[in-house]
């Protein structure tokens, strides 16, 4: 008899096999895995006993947090589907998301509660909302929290050959760049198969501990949950990121591994305080959900001691798609390296993986012909939520389309060069803003930095760089165009450089260039969508 492909087998797995491993630590408490599956089926039952039904959507809007990570499991359990919120939208997003995705029960973390009081009375389908930590207090809330219904629930273990492996399991919503969010639709089995995968291609060692930098409600997070359970790893939770606190976690707790967007990777080398700890059991960084440069994966190396590489995927694809360690059999030396592990990386097991132009034809593999990343595995999603047209369009010819362009050379390396509408299209000519951003933190003084297209009377737009210096450095507009003229084509280089303090950010780290757009066009994005449809031709008189 086959047994359905579910995650929830990876829990069972890890209580039978590991019983007494520490499974999770968060802030001063600890949880066997024993443990921790005993409060999953709590968590069930407690959901089976208020109501909830097969296929209901339950909500949690927590930080990084050992009731979260039960809810990857407790809500599978009782047959309902997990839905993640992210904890920095605005009230009036959340409620959105849980209209659109008429969510039966929210549950919900102290510290935001008065976000939850801004919107609940917007959310008719919500039956009930409970209070993660602490005594609830206000009358709109459950008068149990979390813990005390998991004390008086019965704990359910759902019959595993029960369950469909191609209904849903996990609810998503992407972040919503020019439009309302979409709800991405998971199912047991793509969550399943895309788990075994990412252990094949990370070679990730049993009972590994790895550090939960990156929020569990983030596609760069949540797959954590899954294939390190399945291997009797430890979860270190932290709620913020804070680089001293990281660095004591490290340290106490032997962490292994850990996920990191660049900023976050950046502010780690860059602290001073990283000298008064003891790294030495560090072994990986992967750094994800925004393009890295070849001097962050050299600094990370250098200064934290252990592999740095990039890894790359969506909340489309459960995510991860490629990763960028050097091959068996290659021979990268020096610069070479960094350069190739700070590339988007080969896919992993599981994941076909394309670079097509506009007719969806194979691009050439010479690592310079430009074109849309395609993919298609067992971790692609089965479609966004009540949006056919939309899923049809994202899937079409049983390809997700993903939107980022990239390069594909001859050992299978790609190389994103841009998200498909942040291209600079500048008199004919493609310019990647992510290959200046890499070259210009490239320069010894520079901290951060967004490119984006600004409005050019001659050219259509032309790139300009927002930096952020480090603290104590200084530099010119005058030598900043100086250093990338002497790295890349003139053509390609900013016309000029803005000095600020910080870039507006996602909650993860990412440089929201949408933002920063909005000050440049007022208004003009329809003619800079007609600049982006131009061909690439040759550029003269520059």
């Amino acid at each position: 008899m086959n047994i359905p492909l579910t995650p929830l087998r990876f829990l069972r797995y890890a209580a039978q096999q590991y019983p007494g491993r520490t499974g999770v630590v968060c802030n001063e408490e600890r949880f066997t895995y024993a443990q921790v599956a005993d409060r999953v089926s709590r968590l069930a039952g407690a959901l089976g006993q208020a109501g909830i039904e097969r296929g209901d959507r339950v909500a949690f809007l927590s930080s990084n947090c050992h009731r979260l990570l039960e809810a990857y499991y407790g809500v599978l359990e009782a047959g309902a589907v997990l839905l993640p919120l992210n904890i920095r939208l605005t009230p009036g997003e959340l409620g959105y998301i849980l209209n659109d995705s008429g969510a039966s029960a929210l549950f919900v973390e102290k510290q935001f509660l008065p976000v939850a009081e801004a919107f609940r009375k917007d959310i008719p389908s919500v039956r009930s909302i409970c209070q993660l930590d602490g005594t609830p207090a206000a009358p709109w809330l459950l008068p149990k929290s979390y813990d005390q219904l998991l004390a008086t629930a019965t704990p359910h273990f759902a019959d595993i050959s029960s369950i469909d492996e191609n209904s849903l399991c996990e609810l998503f919503y992407t972040s919503g760049t020019s439009a309302n969010p979409k709800g991405v639709m998971l199912t047991h089995r793509n969550v399943y198969l895309h788990a075994l995968h990412v252990c094949l291609g990370l070679q990730i060692e049993r009972g590994a501990i790895e550090l939960h930098t990156i929020p569990l409600f983030h596609a760069n997070g949540w797959g954590v949950a899954h294939f390190l359970t399945l291997l009797g790893g430890t979860h270190v939770m932290i709620q913020r990121f804070d680089p001293k606190e990281i660095f004591r976690l490290i340290e106490k707790e032997g962490v292994h591994t850990c996920s990191l967007v660049p900023i976050m990777a950046t502010a780690l080398v860059n602290c001073a305080e990283r000298l008064n700890y003891n790294l030495r059991t560090l072994r990986r960084i992967v750094i994800g959900g925004a393009a890295s440069s070849p001097t962050l994966i050299r600094e990370v190396e250098e200064k934290l001691g252990c592999e740095c590489f990039s890894g790359y995927g969506l909340t489309e694809t459960s995510p991860t798609l490629s990763v960028s360690p050097m091959k068996s059999g290659m021979d990268w030396q020096g610069e070479q390296r960094f350069s190739g592990q700070a590339m988007t990386g080969y896919a992993i097991p599981g994941v076909d993986l394309r670079v097509v132009d506009p007719s969806d034809n194979d691009v050439p593999h010479d690592g310079q012909s430009i074109g849309e990343i395609i993919v298609r595995g067992d971790g692609v999603m089965e479609g966004y939520w009540r949006q056919p047209e939309a899923s049809a369009e994202a899937l079409r010819g049983g390809w997700f389309h993903t939107g980022d362009m990239a390069t594909l050379n001859e050992d299978g390396y790609a190389l994103i060069v841009d998200r498909k509408k942040d291209i600079i299209v500048s008199g004919g000519e493609n310019i990647s803003s992510l290959e200046l951003e890499k070259a210009i933190l490239a320069h010894p003084a520079v901290l951060e930095v967004g490119v984006i297209p600004v409005p050019d009377a001659k050219w259509g737009e032309v790139p300009k760089a927002l930096v952020v210096l480090k603290p104590n450095a200084a530099a010119t507009e005058a030598e900043l165009i100086e250093f990338c003229r002497s790295r890349l084509a003139h053509y390609k280089c900013p016309r000029s450089f803005e000095f600020v303090e910080s870039l507006p950010k996602t909650g993860t780290g990412k440089i929201l260039k949408k933002d920063i757009r909005k000050k440049y066009w007022q208004g003009q994005d329809t003619l800079r969508q007609g600049f982006t449809t131009l061909p690439s031709k040759a550029r003269s008189g520059d």
